[in-house]
């Protein structure tokens, strides 16, 4: 069965590695901070084709997925390198104060004064905190700190921080 999403009504939460034994199971690589996400899986989109989902397995701290139909290694090796999406009502629900990666990239990075300092372009995700790279006449690096950003307004696309900040961290 194939069905199609626009792309802006996904959200990529993997890709597909390598291709491990002779079934046709591929590794995922993990692009979602949700454990779990990929367990309970019936199915999937890979690029704009969504697949039924034969079997989860985790080996050795890797997940693996096999695809209905993909039974394997040559078939299964025509999808590595493809991103795994969900639809971007299956998202995972966020508690007060969290937001996806993905509502964060495109908004306006203003500083107390209104001043303009560009576009989130990127969020790169660190042990300690995530740091967003804000391409404007420059490109930052602004840490998701509750001491630097001061408003995230996911529906005007807007993200305040406090620039004076910027240069004691």
């Amino acid at each position: 069965m194939t069905k199609s999403l626009q792309s802006g009504d996904k959200i990529i939460v993997g890709k597909l590695g390598k291709v491990r034994g002779l079934d046709g199971s591929l590794k995922i690589i993990p692009l979602t901070d949700f454990e779990g996400r990929f367990d309970n899986l019936k199915e999937i989109f890979v690029g704009d084709k969504i697949f039924q989902v034969d079997k989860i397995h985790h080996i050795g701290g890797e997940i693996f997925i096999k695809f209905v139909g993909f039974d394997n290694r040559e078939l299964a090796k025509t999808l590595t390198n493809q991103f795994l999406q969900v639809d971007k009502k299956n998202a995972a629900p966020l508690e007060d104060g969290e937001f996806y990666t993905f509502d964060i990239i495109g908004c306006e990075v203003l500083d107390l004064q209104n001043k303009n300092l560009g576009k989130v372009v990127e969020v790169l995700k660190t042990k300690s905190n995530d740091v967003f790279i804000v391409r404007g006449e420059t490109e930052i690096l602004i840490p998701a700190l509750k001491s630097v950003v001061q408003e995230i307004d996911i529906k005007a696309k807007k993200i305040v921080v406090d620039s004076a900040q910027l240069e004691e961290v």
